[in-house]
């Protein structure tokens, strides 16, 4: 396969997976597979939460393409979308677990008007502890936090400012 189509499939896949990833959550996550995710909208007691479950569950297919593709001789473009899932999840971790909620100690503080509007959305989605009311289900993408913020107010949950 053209390096060329693989890495166009490796980069599409990244940008797909965002949406993937805001339908899972709003509507798996934050329906039926709320079970598992309750434990993120809870004070986390330890280093692992009921919801990291969620992150094996999803490198399942990425494991299975890069190997059907690399080893099964699958489609070759298996292996680059694989991958393109495996690196989503790997920007996923840095973002929301890393620097969102600080499983890992950093000194990192968002100075960029996009990381922090990211992390204000995902407060914002904090917010809410319940399975329904929250805003904001992406997460390398997000709306502004006014936005976001009048969206609660009329649930009647007032953020706190800026």
């Amino acid at each position: 396969m053209n390096p060329g189509i693989g890495i166009f499939l490796f980069f599409s896949t990244i940008v797909a997976m965002e949406g993937f990833a805001y339908a899972m959550h709003r509507w798996v996550m934050h329906g039926p597979g709320w079970f598992l995710h309750a434990s993120h909208h809870r004070p986390r007691t330890s280093n692992w939460e009921y919801n990291d479950l969620y992150a094996v569950i999803f490198a399942i297919p990425s494991i299975l393409l890069l190997y059907g593709g690399v080893h099964l001789g699958w489609w070759p473009g298996w292996a680059w979308i694989g991958a393109g899932i495996a690196g989503y999840g790997a920007i996923y971790f840095g973002f929301h677990d890393i620097i969102v909620h600080k499983r890992l100690p950093h000194r990192y503080v968002p100075r960029s008007p996009y990381m922090k509007r990211i992390v204000q959305a995902h407060r914002l989605h904090h917010a809410v502890e319940s399975k329904q009311g929250a805003v904001s289900f992406g997460f390398l993408w997000a709306p502004p936090a006014d936005a976001l913020k009048r969206q609660l107010k009329l649930i009647g949950i007032n953020a706190k400012p800026d």
